[in-house]
């Protein structure tokens, strides 16, 4: 990375927040004056202890992690990210790069892997796609809580009906199914679907659908 004022670089409109973990004194803060100089927040680490005790806010956030740490392997500090269920996008450097170490760092799940001497606008486009990326998890974990809390509202019998729903069934197969009437059927998926907060059937399978691949993935 060049010695330069980064005056070249427009300001990157993102609120979101990049970690730093490097124990190279000069290339963290090469890295942070680099993306100070285009608006971004920055904290930097020189041990992940650091890292992992600090306090980290509800933003959009990724972490710059240099493979090679002082007493530890940046893979470890990965692993250890992954244990704690902290799913902030990451972007492995190195000044060490080998094609091994490289399908190591995405079959870790790595959002970038770039080697030392890097380019500036490598980083910046590095850092850039990282924080729209957990930017969008973060706003479909919210949805998926909303969606959530909704369903936790809804009697076991709606609970019931909004499944057949989702499977294709129509009122007089649920009806049957659950050895109800057609019309109590009705009652149950109106009700259902107002404490879905759904004003059609499509958003009503659609949620009735997220809420199973969140707890299918949840159980992986």
């Amino acid at each position: 990375m060049k010695d330069a004022r980064f005056n070249e670089y427009p300001v990157i409109d993102f609120d979101g927040i990049v970690y730093v973990i490097d124990d190279d004194v000069r290339m963290h803060d090469a890295v942070t004056a680099l993306l100070h100089s285009a608006g971004l927040d920055v904290r930097t680490f020189s041990r992940a202890h650091d890292f992992f005790s600090d306090k980290r806010p509800d933003v959009a956030a990724c972490v710059i992690l240099d493979v090679r740490l002082q007493g530890q392997s940046g893979f470890s500090v990965r692993e250890q990210m992954m244990a704690q269920c902290i799913h902030i996008p990451v972007i492995f450097m190195t000044a060490y790069a080998d094609v091994a170490m490289s399908v190591r760092a995405m079959r870790s799940g790595a959002s970038h892997f770039l080697e030392k001497p890097f380019r500036d606008q490598d980083m910046l486009d590095a850092v850039v796609e990282a924080l729209a990326q957990d930017k969008k998890r973060r706003c479909k974990e919210r949805s998926i809580a909303n969606v959530q809390r909704c369903f936790e509202t809804l009697t076991p019998r709606e609970r019931r009906v909004m499944e057949l729903v989702a499977a294709g069934l129509l009122n007089k197969q649920i009806a049957a199914e659950m050895a109800l009437s057609e019309m109590t059927v009705k009652i149950h998926r109106s009700r259902a679907m107002k404490k879905m907060e759904s004003r059609s059937v499509a958003d009503f399978v659609l949620k009735a659908n997220a809420l199973r691949q969140a707890s299918n993935g949840s159980q992986r």
